[in-house]
């Protein structure tokens, strides 16, 4: 699972996810990529299975590119447990996805693999999303 190393800090705000994406928004490393349309919180679970459905499509061709990493840990308190006494211990990791970001990106494989690869891994995500291509025909 993806997880950070280490961070500055053990636990962290929840946020608001206000806005579209700045950064990390046009397909720039592969020649197909999948944009999320929706604010979400993605888990470091849900990027793993993304990221297994679609080397599963490819068997063993083409590149995969994941642009999101889980570096915003997530707090919860057991069940059953009275309010108040502090915040919970970390349970997860999730990545911070706005509409427009560029989730993962897929490139040296035909274009009717890399969509399906691409559907299949929008599958496994709680947002919609959309596969766009690149803007200058491919080259980098």
């Amino acid at each position: 699972m993806l997880m950070p190393k280490r961070t500055k800090h053990r636990k962290m705000f929840r946020g608001r996810m206000k806005g579209t994406a700045q950064r990390g928004n046009t397909v720039a490393f592969g020649d197909y990529g999948l944009q999320a349309l929706e604010p979400a919180w993605i888990t470091n679970r849900q990027i793993e299975s993304c990221r297994v459905g679609i080397n599963r499509t490819f068997k063993r061709e083409g590149k995969t590119f994941i642009r999101i990493f889980p570096d915003k840990p997530i707090t919860a308190r057991p069940a059953g447990v009275r309010m108040g006494k502090g915040k919970g211990n970390v349970e997860g990791w999730v990545a911070v996805v706005k509409p427009g970001r560029i989730m993962f990106e897929v490139s040296g494989v035909t274009e009717e693999k890399a969509i399906a690869a691409l559907r299949k891994a929008s599958m496994k995500l709680p947002i919609r999303c959309k596969i766009v291509k690149r803007e200058n025909g491919g080259e980098n």
